[in-house]
């Protein structure tokens, strides 16, 4: 038997950092939301007991790395699982990205294996699954659009958000979120005003999103990274709405309304940046069929 599950990619429309916990997990508010490009999982069962990881991104690690791989070995150990599993991996969500394309690979393997193995669990059993493997796992389970506390696994549903184009940009390079986090001093960054960006969503409020997106991450990434930094001031040169880094980087999102300018921004972009995508926002939640 074989299964397919789409793995969105998701930006935050918000990310503040409000202090570090003494269990060295940061204490966060983000309003995340997903977006209209996913990677592919497809799910194979296996004769043999073993758990394989199947992928032709070179930068997708095919063993207990893979955050798939930790969610089916996780439902497997929990639930005494004799069975293995092919996981194919079609990655369309750039590697590194700060886009939870490996969060939202893990979420869709979970929901996967949930329907393959019989399971039975509902979604909020499978986001506290997802929280043990990673702080976005939780959020990619549900998709949609949230607002997310704790470290991450907190979550609050929010309406669906003002429909509009996301241009993504992607420079050549890999972050470490560790070393942004190590690296924030929270004394000295502006904070986002996460219950406007709430608001602003209840009220399908296009503008006031704008308004108040916000990323306390990215003074850092910004700061050791120029060419972060660059795409951004040209994403608002082209005429982007709005403008932000998602997650610890690197790829910056631009907000558009308007499809003529979408049109700009991306054909701007796309003269120095290789990995360039045009974008809807989904904001859609996922249900167990």
């Amino acid at each position: 038997m074989k299964l397919m599950e789409k793995a969105p990619a998701k930006i935050n429309l918000a990310l503040d950092v409000l202090f570090k916990r003494p269990d060295h997990f940061h204490e966060v508010e983000m309003v995340m939301t997903t977006v209209d490009l996913a990677d592919r999982i497809e799910l194979s069962e296996l004769k043999d007991d073993e758990i394989k990881i199947l992928s032709h991104n070179r930068y997708v690690p095919d063993d207990s790395r893979n955050l798939a791989y930790q969610a089916a070995n996780l439902l497997k150990k929990r639930y005494d699982i004799k069975q293995g599993v092919a996981i194919a991996i079609e990655k369309n969500i750039p590697v590194a990205a700060g886009l939870a394309g490996g969060s939202s690979d893990a979420a869709a393997t979970l929901r996967g294996l949930n329907k393959l193995w019989k399971l039975g669990l509902s979604m909020d059993e499978l986001a506290e699954i997802g929280a043990e493997i990673g702080s976005d796992v939780s959020f990619c389970v549900y998709g949609g659009t949230a607002l997310a506390k704790g470290r991450g696994e907190k979550i609050t549903h929010l309406p669906v958000p003002p429909s509009c184009w996301v241009v993504l940009a992607k420079p050549t390079i890999g972050v470490s979120t560790a070393e942004v986090y190590k690296r924030l001093n929270l004394s000295n960054v502006e904070h986002p005003n996460i219950r406007n960006m709430v608001e602003a969503i209840e009220q399908n409020n296009y503008e006031k999103v704008c308004q108040n997106v916000g990323n306390v991450l990215e003074s850092v990434t910004l700061s050791l990274y120029p060419e972060v930094k660059h795409i951004k001031m040209q994403m608002k040169k082209f005429g982007s709405d709005a403008v932000l880094m998602s997650g610890s980087g690197p790829t910056v999102f631009g907000l558009i309304e308007h499809d003529s300018r979408m049109n700009r921004v991306y054909n701007g972009l796309r003269g120095f940046c290789d990995q360039v995508y045009a974008v809807r926002l989904l904001g859609e939640r996922n249900y167990l069929e």
